[in-house]
């Protein structure tokens, strides 16, 4: 997984698994102590698991009740099979907003 900071932007690259996951968490948690406004770029991830779909849940969650936001951008045709599939695409804020999400 590479991890690319532009801003309050964060660029993901590569599978997006259970193997990551504390490493893409930190930089979450650490965008959203210095931004009320974090966007996740996925458009250059390839694979994603049920931890990682948890793991963005968990953190977008964390944002609101901070009075923040947490986006997820760029998911591409497999993310959105997976957001399907898992039905956690209701607790996260996808770019888009509500047509994102249906979209799938």
């Amino acid at each position: 997984m590479d991890l690319v900071r532009d801003g309050s932007v964060l660029v993901l690259e590569g599978p997006l698994d259970g193997r990551c996951t504390f490493e893409v968490r930190t930089a979450l948690y650490d965008h959203l102590a210095s931004y009320d406004d974090v966007v996740v770029d996925v458009a250059e991830v390839d694979w994603i698991d049920a931890t990682a779909l948890r793991m963005l849940a968990v953190a977008t969650r964390f944002a609101e009740r901070g009075g923040q936001h947490l986006t997820i951008r760029g998911l591409n045709p497999h993310l959105r099979r997976a957001l399907r599939h898992s039905r956690i695409s209701n607790l996260l804020e996808l770019e888009g907003g509500a047509d994102a999400s249906h979209a799938m």
